[in-house]
């Protein structure tokens, strides 16, 4: 029998020696009763993380054994966490980088809310002000800076498209970028002829946030030198590709050097990394409502830099809405007071479809009340501990996403399945591995693969991609561990 047969099949036997431990079962799934099992703790799991954290040197600090005792001592927390959402229980979903999933209470809000649009006639008139001012705080920025939008592609064309462009103004970004932001880039080089030069992402763990504060620094001091006329900066914080999360901070040290307009396609940050966008100054940073911050499909949020803050004494760049019913024609101070709401602008465009954002302001809510740092000490946590299983059964060449230098971590995690190294440039198997995880396996894994360009390699890898969140815990990532590896053996 298979370790992945031996998981499943732990139900029927687990219930009783939880309870011989001392803990109360009641109403624990079989997953909860089977996860102290596997562990083999008792009622006094809670403070071994602590124990294990102060053990050993700083390298044992961040061993597989200390990160899963780290995510074991807060397990009932999670536990009522997990209990807010309506997942099909017959399936681990592990995407969340695609797509959330919203937790009841936000469903019931949106459901109340369109049938009250629907009793009433009600129209969508409105810039959300009051939703905006309740949501800011949580994102570290005023409400006349923080916009609903569609999604981030949507904020990414806000943004991008938005701005005065001058023919040969030329915008450094990444080879990894999402086409959310690569789209509007490629439009506004058709129409504004500007150009866009791309830096070769590294990928694995050898690399660090000064790699990236290099890289960027380097490659416009080169263009700068053949003439060029850097105006911008564009770049990912998560890639979706393979996880790694460029620095922000750091990163803004060279936007700053270099006077540059800031832009960051932010799809995975609301909800997953408790980030205060007015200390990191970037001029915008397009996020997503439905992935990790589980509200409805489309929703995003726009952070648009409207005032002089420490953080980034830059003037605020000429822009322009795009998609909107509100103009008011007024040039932005360079203050530390607003002119206007220059979020509303990208917020009221007609009529809006309320219910879908109020749902949004309860998702964030819900967030605000659990703890945004706890939520992301959580994710990056449980991200961890499935790079140090993926290490001890492939090896740290599999990785793409980094594992040791805290800045670039995610909770999106990219590797290479395969016992043939080759077999990931294979799009076919690549994509049969994703749906074997979901097919072949009692806990029905979802999960996706990605394509990126590695530099130095003759064609596209197909790394597999996990999502770890709010609803997953130690236990998922020993399932799935197991059953990854299972599986690259068979094919």
């Amino acid at each position: 029998m298979n370790e992945i047969q031996e998981m499943s099949r732990a139900d029927a036997r687990s219930s009783a020696p939880v309870q011989a431990r001392g803990l109360d079962a009641t109403g624990w799934t079989a997953k909860r009763r089977d996860f102290l099992r596997i562990l083999g703790y008792g009622a006094g799991s809670m403070a071994l993380g602590p124990m294990l954290a102060a053990c050993g040197d700083s390298n044992a600090q961040t061993t597989a054994e200390t990160l899963r005792a780290q995510l074991v001592q807060d397990e009932a927390f999670w536990t009522e966490v997990q209990k807010m959402f309506i997942l099909d229980p017959s399936k681990t979903y592990m995407n969340i980088g695609t797509a959330g999933s919203m937790p009841k209470v936000v469903l019931d809000l949106f459901a109340e809310e369109n049938r009250k649009k629907a009793a009433d006639s009600g129209n969508g008139y409105s810039n959300l002000l009051a939703q905006r001012q309740q949501v800011a705080p949580g994102f570290g920025v005023d409400a006349d800076e923080l916009a609903f939008s569609a999604n981030t592609s949507s904020g990414m064309c806000h943004a991008i498209l938005g701005l005065d462009w001058q023919r040969g103004d030329v915008v450094v970004t990444t080879n990894h970028e999402h086409g959310g932001g690569d789209t509007p880039l490629k439009i506004a080089t058709d129409r504004y002829g500007i150009e866009v030069s791309r830096i070769a992402m590294p990928v694995g763990n050898n690399q660090t946030a000064a790699t990236y504060v290099t890289l960027f620094d380097d490659r416009i001091k080169q263009l700068k030198a053949q003439g060029k006329r850097v105006r911008a900066m564009m770049w990912s914080s998560p890639t979706y590709k393979t996880g790694t999360m460029l620095p922000i901070a750091d990163l803004m040290t060279v936007v700053k050097a270099h006077g540059l307009i800031s832009i960051v396609d932010g799809a995975h940050l609301p909800g997953m990394m408790a980030y205060n966008y007015g200390e990191l100054g970037m001029d915008f940073m397009s996020g997503a409502g439905h992935k990790w911050q589980c509200g409805p499909g489309s929703t995003g949020i726009l952070v648009i830099r409207n005032k002089i803050r420490a953080s980034n004494p830059l003037p605020l760049p000429k822009w322009y809405p795009i998609h909107t019913s509100t103009y008011p024609a007024l040039e932005r101070a360079n203050s530390a007071t607003a002119t206007y709401d220059v979020a509303a602008s990208v917020t009221s465009c007609g009529s809006v479809h309320t219910p879908m954002f109020l749902a949004l302001v309860e998702a964030c809510a819900q967030w605000d009340k659990i703890g945004r740092k706890k939520i992301e000490t959580y994710d990056i946590t449980m991200a961890s501990y499935l790079k140090e299983k993926i290490v001890e059964r492939w090896g740290v060449d599999s990785l793409y996403s980094p594992k040791d230098d805290p800045k670039l971590l995610s909770a999106l995690t990219s590797f290479n399945p395969f016992q043939v190294k080759t077999d990931v440039m294979d799009a076919t198997k690549s994509n049969t591995f994703v749906a074997r995880m979901l097919s072949d396996y009692p806990q029905h894994f979802v999960v996706r693969n990605a394509n990126f360009s590695v530099i130095g390699a003759p064609s596209d890898h197909y790394g597999v991609r996990v999502s770890t969140h709010v609803w997953h815990d130690a236990n998922d990532i020993d399932l799935l561990v197991n059953a990854m590896w299972d599986l690259s053996r068979k094919m």
